[in-house]
């Protein structure tokens, strides 16, 4: 019966046949029970037999598969940006967007001995704005900006608040690490930018690698 009850904790809710991410304690027990493996059981025993080996069906790690097929490339240029290098030399900002304003319809409760702080989960959307920032990761400044909404003309002014600023103003070259959004995205991104200041480079971090 213990052991049955973990082979609930290692398999996958698709694989029980529930419409879920990822199991609970109360989750497996009911399932346990609706498979005759008991005919009831607490919730507290089954925490304490998945602890025995350890077992946390309700945590979770996540990964993904890189499908960028340049990505080492495209990474390595960044990395040696942030190392202050650039095709062999050396050397002497992102976007953070759909920002919800929301209030919770009822209050949380302060964390005390032995006991973490609780907030409740629903909550009332009071509109949304769309905040860009620029960080210079070898000087540490951060540039921000509210916006009505994202789009090629929101990160524009974003570039231009930054570049009318020194010591980017009369910088030689002005490398920009961005991802792929919309915004800035692919050749003529830079075009655009480096007509409006020439001396700007964009760097474009692999798919999925933002």
């Amino acid at each position: 019966m213990v052991v049955e009850i973990k082979a609930l904790a290692c398999a996958r809710p698709v694989d029980l046949g529930l419409p879920l991410a990822r199991l609970s304690v109360s989750e497996i027990a009911r399932v346990a029970v609706a498979r005759d493996i008991v005919e009831a059981i607490s919730v507290m025993t089954v925490w304490r037999w998945l602890r025995e080996d350890a077992l946390k069906p309700w945590t979770y790690r996540t990964w993904i598969f890189p499908r960028d097929p340049d990505f080492e490339r495209k990474a390595g240029l960044v990395l040696d940006l942030y190392a202050g290098r650039w095709q062999g030399e050396a050397l002497r900002p992102d976007e953070k967007t759909s920002i919800q304003a929301r209030a919770r319809i009822h209050p949380g409760s302060p964390p005390g001995p032995g006991r973490t702080g609780r907030v409740e989960h629903e909550y009332e959307r009071r509109g949304a704005l769309a905040y860009f920032a620029a960080w210079d990761v070898h000087r540490a400044p951060v540039f921000g900006r509210c916006e009505a909404t994202t789009g090629i003309a929101p990160f524009g002014r974003l570039v231009d608040q930054v570049m009318r600023q020194e010591p980017y103003a009369s910088a030689r070259r002005v490398f920009w690490v961005v991802d792929n959004g919309s915004s800035h995205q692919g050749a003529r991104c830079e075009a655009r930018l480096r007509e409006r200041w020439p001396s700007i480079r964009v760097v474009h971090t692999p798919v999925h690698a933002s």
